[in-house]
């Protein structure tokens, strides 16, 4: 079954596009309610009528317009701006001199707040300073002087775009290091799951090919020798990796953009047969085929249930364990499975008889880019929640500890992860 692409998008402007759109529709109508309470204190109220059937008008058919980042244009906000400056020059025309004289609110009011926060969502803080000079000076000069009042009123709106401006500026920059993050996260996965299947077959069978061309000699060890500088190469290859560059969104109000792939839980069904929809197997059936004359199998005798996708890792990590075992441990070593259903996990066993690791081995293995415990063993494990845990006694052999999570719903848990 193909793998399915999926597009995760984060944006926290979208939101304060969308509590701007209300705002602008409310301080509107809320400007309007102080024309009709102070009625008596307007000149002209003619002129402020037509400035409010344009100010309703632009309000109502420019919602789309701060919908979001991409429709919120910079013709857009030189108009918008312009509507609100409009308004403020215009009121010492419309309204009565005493009004003005006393700090009357202007004929849009809090409505040019908006448009000031909309050049702040849009181009940060540096935008907000600009529009909020402006409306600055248009207020300065149709009080005719400074005052008080003005100048508080002028700071508040100044102060507050600043600083949304300058929290959306901070939030891009968050939003593009989590999505590189994930990025890299998601990459990083990936590429342990294929050194995981390269280091089970590629490199296993260089390795065993170096060292039956070095045992048996003449030109077969001609081929050994190239067989290990491939190994030494790809295991490189695989310790080191690409990571892609990560996906930026053209449109940076849309937000951070990171596309991750995701497999399906169970493409085969837990017997292979193409089956879909399972939510459990039974591990026994899995473990099985790994008994032999020389590898004892210990299970419950009921069956031992577990979500496919871990069931499947975990075999991969005891086959493994087991390869291990023939490798180091020598062809006459015995290994021994135990598997023990617990209440909340499943806990596999892997241990030998053969010689054990010496202190220090696998930090130096891991270091060499020999990732076979690192990646086939634990790297699965952590991947499906789990552990995995190795005890060697030099002389003693080794034993390898999987543990994974109990599920019990259908694999719910392990989807939760």
């Amino acid at each position: 079954m193909a793998r399915r692409e999926k597009v995760m998008r984060m944006s926290v402007e979208q939101p304060l596009w969308r509590a701007l759109t209300a705002y602008r529709v409310l301080t509107m109508l809320y400007a309007i309610g102080l024309f009709v309470a102070g009625y008596s204190a307007f000149a002209r109220p003619w002129l402020a009528v037509g400035y409010y059937v344009v100010l309703a008008a632009w309000t109502l058919a420019t919602v789309p317009k701060v919908s979001g980042a991409a429709s919120c244009t910079k013709r857009f906000l030189a108009v918008d701006l312009g509507v609100a400056l409009t308004g403020i020059l215009l009121t010492p025309v419309a309204v009565e001199h005493w009004r003005v004289v006393d700090g009357g609110p202007t004929l849009p009011s809090i409505w040019t707040a908006g448009s000031v926060l909309a050049f702040a969502i849009k181009g940060g803080w540096r935008w907000a300073a600009f529009a909020s000079l402006l409306v600055g000076v248009a207020n300065v000069v149709q009080r005719g002087a400074f005052s008080r009042d003005t100048v508080h009123n002028v700071l508040l709106v100044c102060i507050a775009s600043i600083a949304i401006g300058y929290v959306v500026e901070v939030a891009r920059a968050s939003e593009r290091t989590l999505a590189r993050a994930l990025e890299i996260e998601a990459a990083t996965r990936e590429r342990e799951r294929l050194a995981r299947d390269i280091h089970d077959s590629v490199l296993q069978v260089l390795a065993m090919v170096q060292r039956r061309g070095t045992a048996i000699g003449g030109e077969a060890a001609e081929l050994g020798r190239m067989a290990g500088e491939q190994e030494v190469a790809l295991r490189t290859l695989v310790a080191g990796g690409l990571i892609p560059t990560s996906y930026a969104s053209e449109d940076a109000s849309q937000g951070a953009v990171v596309r991750l792939v995701e497999e399906p839980d169970d493409p085969e069904g837990p017997d292979g047969d193409g089956t879909t929809g399972a939510t459990s197997c039974d591990l026994r059936l899995l473990l099985a085929p790994f008994a032999g004359s020389k590898v004892t199998l210990s299970e419950p005798g009921a069956a031992v249930p577990l979500a496919p996708h871990a069931a499947r890792e975990l075999t991969a990590a005891v086959g493994a364990a087991l390869d291990n075992v023939r490798k180091h441990a020598g062809p006459d070593a015995r290994a021994w499975i135990l598997v023990e259903d617990e209440p909340d996990a499943v806990v596999v066993t892997v241990r030998d008889d053969g010689p054990g690791i010496p202190e220090g081995r696998l930090a130096q293995a891991e270091g060499e880019g020999r990732l076979g415990v690192a990646l086939s063993i634990r790297g699965r494990l952590r991947d499906i929640g789990g552990t995995a845990e190795l005890i060697s006694v030099p002389g003693q052999g080794t034993e390898v500890e999987l543990s994974v999570p109990r599920v019990r719903d259908g694999g719910k848990a392990e989807a939760e992860r």
